[in-house]
């Protein structure tokens, strides 16, 4: 395990092609996990596994978030992003701990574990999932010409009981990388469900609500799912994940 301590801001969004099909989304998801990896860490391999196996549970939403802290140390990670590296220090920062490491699994907005880990996940999985609200509101995308469809339902606490932020992310089912240098010398590594863009739809306030994302606007090359989530708090300060969905494209 890699640890990495400190806080930043992420920001904007990414936007390039289109995409044509969208096929049903997972039914009644109970988590979304997501593994902050890196090409750099030597630790990784076995998460990046393990995340490739609950991506194929189809009421969990598995997500691979690739850092650039590690970058430095011989191998510019090809994935990496830094506003997954920012998301992840935002969620330390809510905790109120210094966690910041690969491979770290974040369940549902909360609970963070070893991402290689994957009784710890399953565990951590069971018990967000108790917690009041999480993964309680559905969320619904549709394809509508070249366009997405996002509807969010209401509260079950009456509207105005909530509060959070809509966000879609585009997705690479699974992507092999030859890894030249670094810890990870000479392996070919999959990577399942990486996040290749992130867009703010809306905010949410506990009442149901539609928006209109345009499939340029969240797409690029190699991207074939997409995930729409409804998140307490905002970006700068994530809480709990309140709903989401995923969605096969093409």
């Amino acid at each position: 395990m890699m640890t990495y301590n400190s806080f930043s801001r992420w920001s904007g969004a990414l936007g390039v092609c289109a995409l044509i099909a969208i096929r049903p989304a997972h039914a009644d998801p109970r988590a979304v996990v997501e593994l902050f990896t890196s090409q750099g860490c030597s630790s990784c391999p076995a998460a990046d596994k393990i995340l490739g196996e609950l991506a194929r549970d189809p009421n969990v939403i598995a997500l691979s978030l690739p850092i650039d802290y590690w970058d430095y140390l011989g191998w510019k990670d090809t994935l990496a992003d830094a506003r997954f590296t920012a998301r992840q220090k935002a969620y330390s920062h809510m905790r109120g701990d210094r966690d910041v490491y690969t491979p770290q699994v974040v369940v549902n907005g909360s609970a963070h574990v070893i991402g290689s880990d994957r009784g710890s996940i399953e565990g951590a999985i069971d018990t967000t999932k108790k917690a009041d609200g999480v993964m309680s509101v559905p969320v619904a995308m549709s394809l509508s010409g070249k366009q997405i469809n996002v509807s969010v339902a209401a509260s079950g606490k009456g509207p105005g009981a909530r509060h959070g932020e809509v966000w879609i992310c585009s997705v690479s089912k699974s992507v092999p990388i030859s890894i030249g240098r670094g810890e990870n010398r000479g392996r070919e590594v999959t990577y399942y469900n990486v996040v290749r863009n992130l867009l703010k739809v809306g905010d949410w306030n506990g009442n149901a609500g539609s928006w209109i994302v345009p499939l340029e606007n969240i797409s690029r090359d190699g991207v074939d799912a997409a995930v729409v989530y409804v998140q307490d708090g905002n970006r700068e300060s994530p809480g709990p994940m309140l709903g989401a969905a995923y969605t096969a494209l093409h």
